[in-house]
């Protein structure tokens, strides 16, 4: 079972910047994505997905392909590849993978302007180490599906102020 967690950044820069670094854990093997969209609230008011698949140019490259195989063998590659572009352009159009795209813009709807919100859909994770590369990244928890002693956690690792070490200037003599 997948668990969705909803943070709210105050800008899309950090949003893509801390979805940047989730790929990267995922690269380590410390958590295992299935979604991860950013979803931005316009000065006009409008909600925008950044989305890692475009699910209708997927589409429409696959359509073109099939379309074009099946236009060779009726002598007419041209015209197959024409049609199955269209067609699989609208199938692209008309999926959905991953998280729902109705909900992530009806959640964002309650964003200030200029803020981005970024919706990951996690099928596992390691926690100490996930928290651990999180801490003091900022960002506020807006939705998310864990139990109440993960969400804490997530909360608190996210405000937390990450100690840096002290510098001091070298002795002279």
């Amino acid at each position: 079972m997948s668990d969705l967690v909803v943070i709210v950044y105050p800008t899309e820069a950090k949003a893509e910047e801390i979805r940047q670094k989730l790929f990267d854990l995922q690269k380590e093997y410390v958590i295992e994505i299935s979604d991860a969209v950013i979803a931005v609230k316009e000065p006009s008011g409008h909600v925008k997905l950044n989305q890692l698949l475009n699910t209708t140019a997927a589409g429409a490259v696959s359509g073109t392909f099939w379309g074009a195989l099946i236009g060779l063998i009726f002598l007419n590659p041209l015209l197959g590849a024409a049609i199955g572009a269209g067609a699989g352009a609208l199938s692209g159009a008309l999926t959905d993978y991953g998280i729902n795209d109705a909900f992530m813009k009806q959640l964002s709807e309650t964003l200030q302007p200029g803020n981005a919100a970024l919706f990951v859909l996690i099928r596992k994770l390691t926690a100490d180490k996930l928290l651990d590369a999180v801490k003091g990244t900022g960002g506020v928890v807006l939705k998310t599906s864990l139990d109440h002693s993960k969400e804490q956690a997530l909360r608190d690792a996210l405000a937390a102020h990450v100690a840096t070490p002290a510098v001091t200037a070298p002795s002279t003599p």
